[in-house]
């Protein structure tokens, strides 16, 4: 009796932490939250993950990673040299208080941007990359929803108060996946301990350093945003992801984002001792107390495509919703005009203006019209004989041999396509198994990651069984 009588003792010392949290979660309604396996995608848990929230300072690990494609791209360079402006000296603190016309190297400014969130090296860096701030926050947003961040404006580059400044929990998971799968190599720059500048040594803010296995990525506080966290770790060869937005204060922020990512190390830990755990959603759900669930309850169980887009997940927010997001929130100190402003150009359309205005261009070329001349107009009786021809010529005989194959990914980095095809093919080899691996790097640097030899028959039934589980698969057709 009294050894039952301790071992209750001991559940709820371990369960009252993440039901406090949970509950002091409850009612604040900038809370939102994901938790990503970082390899294939999988969304363990999300709450309010495609809500309009103010990213902070987690605004800079994009513009790190708009300076990582500079870097990748020549044109810019780690020993180059950064000039302040006045604009960039004038930025409230955080900040490293370099004055108008002091200069810091590329690799230094990008050291103390993501360890000690500098806002003056934020908007510097910013300058050195776009030309002027404002051009560069474009360059950012356009990016940004190439990434399939489809939440998301910026209009600064260090996350400064600006209501119209937006994005959301899954976006910035959708981010942090993008440095680590395609900038690995400066990933390592958002656990460094601290670095030494002018004679004063500058200390990382992230609080879940000294937790095993985490590694990274970046902290945000703003008074409008709350105490926002994006963090990364490994345990076991498995790396997740984990955001939180909108905390109260740092101890909650720690405590909250420890026990959704011990909570996700758990899962993966009783997945590879042979549990069937389908919906991961349901084990946090049970670790954070089912009486203290958001108002909104979970979101969908979805994927994360390489290209950054949900498959089975939430759509984008309608302007109608976005308003309506921003004003039962954190901006209720904003005016009608700015919350209209933030939802009215969500999809950005001042963007292409902004760079086609400035100088050296960087993307969205348009091509010239071409004028046709009058007499080389088709006629219509040329016309219907065209289109007829097209028609014949596009009518192929079905081959019932025909070799077809299923797509289940593309990395950017061969060594995860490798892995995930191993994977795939010891977890669904009813399927795969006599398919044949098959990576290839496209024209755009990744790594397709497919299964071929298959028949039309084989893919149809891998692709619906991959499917039926939450995960990418895609059947591609003989000669495709």
């Amino acid at each position: 009796m009294k050894t039952a009588a301790l071992m209750m003792a001991a559940i709820f010392v371990v369960a009252l932490p993440q039901m406090a949290a949970a509950q002091d979660l409850t009612g604040n309604a900038r809370y939102a939250a994901i938790v990503v396996d970082a390899q294939s995608g999988e969304v363990f848990y999300a709450q309010r993950a495609d809500s309009a929230r103010y990213p902070a300072s987690l605004t800079k690990i994009m513009t790190l990673y708009m300076a990582f494609d500079a870097l990748a791209h020549g044109t810019l360079k780690p020993t180059d040299q950064i000039t302040m402006s006045a604009h960039a000296a004038s930025q409230a603190p955080v900040k490293v208080y370099l004055k108008p016309g002091d200069t810091i190297d590329v690799d230094t400014a990008m050291r103390l941007i993501a360890l000690y969130s500098a806002n003056d090296l934020a908007v510097a860096l910013a300058e050195k990359v776009g030309g002027t701030e404002e051009r560069f926050a474009a360059m950012m947003t356009i990016r940004a929803q190439n990434l399939g961040m489809t939440q998301t404006r910026f209009v600064n580059a260090n996350g400064l108060p600006d209501p119209r400044q937006i994005s959301s929990a899954r976006d910035l998971a959708i981010l942090a996946r993008a440095v680590m799968r395609d900038y690995p190599q400066y990933y390592d720059y958002f656990n460094l301990p601290s670095q030494e500048f002018r004679g004063r040594t500058y200390v990382n803010h992230n609080p879940l350093r000294s937790m095993p296995g985490i590694d990274g990525m970046k902290t945000g506080y703003t008074n409008a945003a709350g105490y926002n966290l994006v963090a990364s770790g490994v345990r076991n060869n498995h790396r997740l992801i984990a955001v939180m937005l909108g905390g109260s204060n740092k101890t909650q922020r720690r405590e909250h984002v420890t026990a959704l990512m011990n909570t996700g190390f758990e899962v993966i830990a009783r997945r590879d001792r042979g549990e069937k755990i389908e919906i991961a959603q349901n084990e946090f759900t049970r670790a954070m107390d089912a009486e203290a669930r958001m108002p909104d309850g979970p979101q969908p169980y979805t994927i994360l495509a390489d290209n950054g887009q949900t498959v089975g997940g939430r759509s984008p927010l309608s302007d109608a919703q976005l308003r309506e997001t921003l004003a039962g929130s954190e901006q209720a100190n904003a005016t009608d005009d700015n919350v209209q402003r933030a939802s009215a150009t969500i999809k950005a359309p001042a963007v292409v203006q902004t760079l086609s205005a400035a100088t050296n261009t960087v993307a969205l070329v348009k091509k010239p019209a071409v004028k046709v001349a009058t007499a080389d107009k088709p006629t219509a009786k040329s016309k219907k004989a065209e289109l007829a021809a097209k028609a014949a010529k596009g009518k192929k005989k079905k081959d019932p041999t025909a070799v077809y194959a299923v797509q289940i990914g593309a990395f950017k980095d061969r060594s995860l396509a490798t892995d995930w095809a191993k994977k795939m093919k010891s977890k669904f080899s009813q399927h795969l198994a006599t398919g044949t691996t098959d990576i290839s790097k496209n024209d755009n640097g990744w790594y397709r990651t497919r299964f071929a030899t298959l028949t039309k028959a084989q893919a149809s039934a891998a692709c619906k069984s991959i499917s039926a589980k939450h995960l990418d698969c895609m059947v591609i057709k003989p000669d495709a």
